[in-house]
């Protein structure tokens, strides 16, 4: 039985990639779970301990290859391949996502984007033209895709969860605020700028 790895984990290991990368731009090619945290803000116990859970990737007193270790958790994260991702929603938050470049040196690459409204269907937005969302199981199906993301207002984001769980989409990005249900197999993350506003604004002075 494949051992259960707590996502809470699963969430840092990009947080460490991010980190390992940036060294790697910098022209560095050794590392320790010391500096790893002193730049994260997390122990350097916890690095290791996350990072053991997957086997042994430094040595005591050397360190970490930094190269060999960023290949290692880009193959655990599985992004040491390309997958393709849809966005429904065109308004503002859909059309930035789409002209975000970072995404492609990260492992993903956005396919298509679709929407409702019949102004937008058509529009051409940079290298994509906005696809009609009656399409998007069809297309999904036949080319594989098994991510999106959600860029629609909150009273419209469960049913576009329904169309993208019923085109086989197995893991949701939603920038909705709101909490979407989905069936056992397929995950959801949100992205919520407010909460995260809200959790700061406990720790401003007045």
């Amino acid at each position: 039985m494949a051992k259960q790895i707590p996502d809470i984990v699963i969430g840092r290991l990009p947080v460490y990639l991010r980190a390992l990368q940036q060294m790697l731009a910098e022209g560095r090619q050794v590392t320790s779970s010391q500096e790893l945290g002193e730049r994260l803000g997390i122990s350097a116990a916890q690095i290791r301990k996350d990072l053991s859970q997957f086997g042994e990737f430094g040595k005591q007193g050397t360190g970490y290859n930094i190269e060999y270790l960023a290949n290692q958790v880009r193959e655990i994260l599985k992004v040491n391949k390309t997958w393709e991702v849809v966005i429904v929603g065109a308004g503002d938050i859909g059309r930035a996502l789409a002209g975000y470049s970072g995404f492609s040196e990260r492992g993903f690459k956005i396919r298509d984007i679709f929407d409702n409204s019949a102004e937008r269907i058509g529009e051409q937005h940079g290298e994509f033209v906005i696809k009609d969302i009656a399409t998007l199981k069809s297309e999904a199906h036949a080319a594989g895709i098994k991510m999106a993301m959600i860029a629609v207002p909150a009273n419209a984001a469960q049913a576009v969860a329904d169309v993208l769980v019923d085109a086989g989409i197995q893991a949701i990005l939603s920038y909705a605020p709101v909490n979407l249900n989905v069936p056992p197999g397929v995950r959801v993350q949100n992205i919520d700028p407010s909460i995260h506003l809200q959790r700061m604004t406990y720790y401003l002075t007045e």
